[in-house]
C-alpha cells in the first residue's frame, strides 16, 4: 500500500506537466512482409519465425497447420527498428506481441502524442486491466470432510472431484498426464515449499509483470497475490496421498504470473497475451487459466455483453491465436451467475476456447457460474466440473489445505481430464481433443446455455474411439475403462460404409491394459461406420455403442460439434479462424437446390457452389481456394448461403 500511495503523491504534484503514465498497446503497420503475401518453407523470413519456436511446437503445429504451412505472417517478428525508435524516445517497452504486431508500453500524454506521430504506427489503444475472478462466493456445498477411498491412489479429500469426473478410473490404468505440457495462467504459484507441488516439473516460468523468472509472491506484490494460483495449480496437479492429487499430476508444467500490482487484484490483458505466445513457443500442449475480463478500472471502457462474441478482446483473439496454432485453450466460464452481467467473460467467448462451468458436488450447475449464449448466439460454456467446495493447497504454507468455490477451480480440473486424454494417446491434435471432450460429456445429446456439452469424463473421453495417422495407414484405437473391472474379451470391430453389409475385423489389445487397436485394411475413411462387440467373463456379449454406430466423416471422427445453436439455419463455420480448410453447416427442411457463395472483404466473389441439399444437417468443406483453382490470401471473408428464397450471411477469417 505505500509503493501506492507514493505514486498517487507524485501524479497529484506533478500532474499538470503530465508526468502521469498510462499503459498503450501500440499497433505497427506492417512487418517485413505483407500479411497478403505467400510465406514459402523455403524462404529467409520462414526460417526465422520458425527459428523463434521449439521443436515441440514446431511438431504440435503440424498437427494441424501441416508441414508446410506451420509459420504464418502472425508468426513473423516485430521489426526491430520500430521498437528502437520507442526505445530512441525514452520509452520502456513492456510486452511485444508478434501475433498482433505490436508492443506495450506505459506512456505519458507527451509520449503518447509523440508515438501517434510516427509514421510506421498505425493506431495506440489503452491496454485494460481486468478483475481476477472472485473466489469469496460462499459455499456451494457443505459436508465435504476427507473421504477414504478402494481404489489404488489415496485421494484423501479431493476424492470427490475427482470422481465426478471420472478420473480414478483413469488414474489406476497408469495414465497421470505423463508425456504432456500444461500452461497454467494466474496470479503467481507459490509452489516450491508446499508438499503437494514441490517436487512437480515446471519446465520454465516467468513473472510478466517485473519481468523475471519468479512467480511466488515478492516485493511490490499484493499480500495474497499468489494464493490463487497456488489453488489453481494444486487442483490440477498437486500430489499429496492421503491429502490432495490432481488429474495430471504427472504432467510437466510452464507457469506465467500475469496479476499486474499496480491495483490491487487485476489481470492486464497484453500480459496474458504475453504469456500465451511464450508458452505456445515453448510446446505447451494445453493452457488453463481461471481469469475473465468484462469490467475493468475506471476511467477505463468496460466490455459489453454484446463484445462477447469471440472476436473483440485482446485476450480472446490470442486464445485463440493459439488454438490455431494446436494448442488446446482451456479458460473459466466466469463467476458473473448471480451478478447484473450475468453471461461468460472473455476469454470464454472464444470460438475454439473450452469455456468450463462449475457444479456442486452433486453435478448441479452453481448460481455463481456465469451462463451462455455468447453475444452472437454460440453455446456457452462448453463443459462443467466441480467448482462448489473444490480442495485446494493453500499458499504460505508448507501442508495447508482449504476448500474454495468458483469456475476459477472447475477448470484446472477439466484441463486435468484434457490432459489425461493427451497423455493416453499423445498424437491427438487439439481439434480432436476438443471435439473428444465435449462429445463425451453428460450433456451432448442437448447442449445448453448453462452446462453446455455437461459434465466432463476422462474415462468416457479416453473410451471414445479414435484415429491414430501413420505412414502405413490409419490405426483405430478403443480402450475399455469401465469401472466395474469386467475385461472385454473377443473384441471385434464391425464397418462399412453404407450402414448396412457390416464386416468384421478382430481388435488386437491387452486386458491387462484395456487399450485396443487395428490397422484398417483400407485408405479411405470418409462416411465410414462402426460398432464393436466383445464378451465379458460371464460370457454375456456387449456392444458399443449399445445402439447406433460410430461414424467417420471426411478422414476425421464425427466428433464435430456445432458451436451455433440449432435453430440457426447457418452456422458459423468451423474451425474459425482457418489455415488449411473449413467446415460450413446448415440445416434444410427438405431436398432442394441451393447456392454457397464466398466473398473477399471487398464485395468481390471468389468462389460459389450449387448443390441440392439433403433433409438436416449438410455440411460443405471449402479449402481457401478460388474458383480458377488458386488460394486465397488471408484475411477476412464472407460467405452467403441462398435457401428457400432467404439470405443468410457469416464472416470467417482465413489464415496462411
Amino acid at each position: 500500500m505505500r509503493k501506492k500511495i507514493l505514486l498517487l503523491f507524485a501524479f497529484v504534484l506533478f500532474s499538470g506537466m503530465s508526468f502521469a503514465q498510462t499503459k498503450y498497446l501500440i499497433y505497427f503497420k506492417d512487418k517485413d512482409q505483407k500479411p497478403s503475401e505467400s510465406l514459402s518453407k523455403s524462404s529467409a523470413l520462414f526460417s526465422k519465425a520458425e527459428g523463434l519456436l521449439s521443436q515441440r511446437s514446431i511438431e504440435r503445429r503440424k498437427k494441424v497447420m501441416g508441414g508446410d504451412s506451420f509459420v504464418t505472417y502472425e508468426d513473423l517478428p516485430v521489426k526491430d527498428e520500430y521498437l528502437r525508435s520507442l526505445e530512441s524516445l525514452g520509452i520502456k517497452i513492456q510486452n511485444v506481441l508478434k501475433w498482433f504486431n505490436a508492443a506495450s508500453a506505459f506512456l505519458t500524454d507527451s509520449e503518447l502524442k509523440a508515438v501517434l506521430e510516427l509514421p510506421f504506427v498505425e493506431k495506440v489503444e489503452k491496454v485494460k486491466a481486468l478483475y481476477l475472478l472472485d473466489r469469496n462466493l460462499g459455499s456451494e456445498t457443505q459436508g465435504l470432510g476427507k473421504t477414504g477411498s478402494l481404489l489404488d491412489l489415496d485421494y484423501g479429500s479431493s476424492l470427490r472431484q475427482l470422481r465426478l469426473s471420472d478420473v480414478p478410473q483413469v488414474h489406476r490404468k497408469g495414465i497421470s498426464g505423463k508425456g504432456v505440457i500444461i500452461g497454467i495462467l494466474d496470479s503467481g504459484f507459490d509452489w516450491k515449499t508446499h508438499e503437494s507441488l514441490r517436487d512437480k516439473v515446471v519446465i520454465a516460468e516467468h513473472d510478466f509483470v517485473f519481468n523475471d523468472n519468479v512467480t511466488a509472491n515478492q516485493e511490490g506484490d499484493f499480500a495474497g497475490q499468489d494464493v490463487h494460483g497456488t489453488a489453481v495449480f494444486s487442483i490440477l496437479a498437486g500430489y499429496a496421498p492421503g491429502k490432495l492429487i490432481g488429474p495430471s499430476y504427472g504432467a510437466e508444467f510452464i507457469l506465467a504470473k500475469t496479476e499486474d500490482t499496480g491495483s490491487e487484484r487485476h489481470i492486464e490483458e497484453d500480459n496474458y497475451a504475453a504469456a500465451l505466445e511464450w508458452m505456445e513457443g515453448l510446446g505447451v500442449d494445453i493452457t488453463s487459466s481461471s481469469l475473465g475480463y468484462n469490467t475493468f478500472d475506471a476511467p477505463e471502457a468496460s466490455y459489453t455483453y454484446a463484445d462477447m462474441n469471440g472476436k473483440t478482446a485482446l485476450v480472446t483473439r490470442a486464445a485463440e491465436m493459439a488454438f490455431q496454432r494446436g494448442v488446446l485453450t482451456m479458460t473459466a466460464a466466469g463467476n458473473e451467475g448471480n451478478d447484473p452481467w450475468h453471461y461468460i467473460t472473455a476469454p470464454a467467448d472464444g470460438f475454439n476456447t473450452i469455456a468450463v462451468g462449475a457444479v456442486s458436488q452433486s453435478n448441479v450447475v452453481t448460481s455463481f457460474s456465469s451462463k451462455g449464449p455468447t453475444a452472437d448466439g454460440r453455446i456457452k460454456p462448453d463443459i462443467v466440473a466441480q467448482g462448489g467446495n473444490v480442495f485446494e493447497a493453500s499458499a504460505h504454507s508448507a501442508d495447508g489445505y482449504t476448500y474454495g468455490n468458483g469456475t476459477s477451480f472447475a477448470t484446472p480440473i477439466a484441463s486435468g481430464c484434457a490432459g489425461l486424454l493427451l497423455s493416453a494417446y499423445p498424437y491427438l491434435s487439439n481439434v480432436e481433443m476438443r471435439k473428444i471432450l465435449l462429445l463425451t460429456a453428460d450433456n451432448a445429446k442437448a447442449p445448453d446455455s448453462s452446462r453446455g456439452y455437461g459434465l466432463v469424463s476422462a474415462l468416457k473421453s479416453i473410451e471414445y474411439p479414435n484415429i491414430e495417422r501413420t505412414s502405413a495407414g490409419s490405426i483405430l484405437h478403443k480402450a475399455f475403462l469401465d469401472s466395474s473391472g469386467v475385461m472385454p474379451e473377443s473384441v471385434k470391430m464391425y464397418y462399412s460404409f453404407s450402414d448396412s453389409n457390416f464386416t468384421s475385423l478382430p481388435l488386437l489389445g491387452s486386458n491387462s491394459t484395456a487399450f485396443y487397436s487395428v490397422q484398417l485394411p483400407f485408405s479411405q475413411t470418409a462416411h465410414l461406420r462402426f460398432y464393436f462387440t466383445y464378451t465379458d467373463s460371464l460370457g454375456r456379449s456387449l456392444r458399443s455403442p449399445q445402439t447406433g454406430s460410430f461414424n467417420m466423416d471426411a478422414d476425421t471422427l464425427d466428433t464435430y460439434v456445432p458451436i451455433i445453436p440449432g435453430n440457426y439455419v447457418l452456422s458459423q463455420n468451423y474451425p474459425n479462424p482457418f489455415n488449411r480448410s473449413t467446415r460450413i453447416d446448415f440445416t434444410s427442411l427438405a431436398n432442394q437446390p441451393a447456392e454457397l457463395m464466398i466473398f473477399d472483404i471487398l464485395g468481390r466473389r471468389v468462389f460459389s457452389l450449387d448443390v441440392l441439399t439433403k433433409d438436416g444437417l449438410n455440411s460443405i468443406v471449402w479449402n481457401g481456394i478460388d474458383q480458377y483453382g488458386s488460394s486465397c490470401s488471408s484475411g477476412i471473408y464472407l460467405y452467403t448461403l441462398k435457401l428457400q428464397g432467404n439470405v443468410y450471411s457469416r464472416k470467417m477469417v482465413l489464415l496462411k
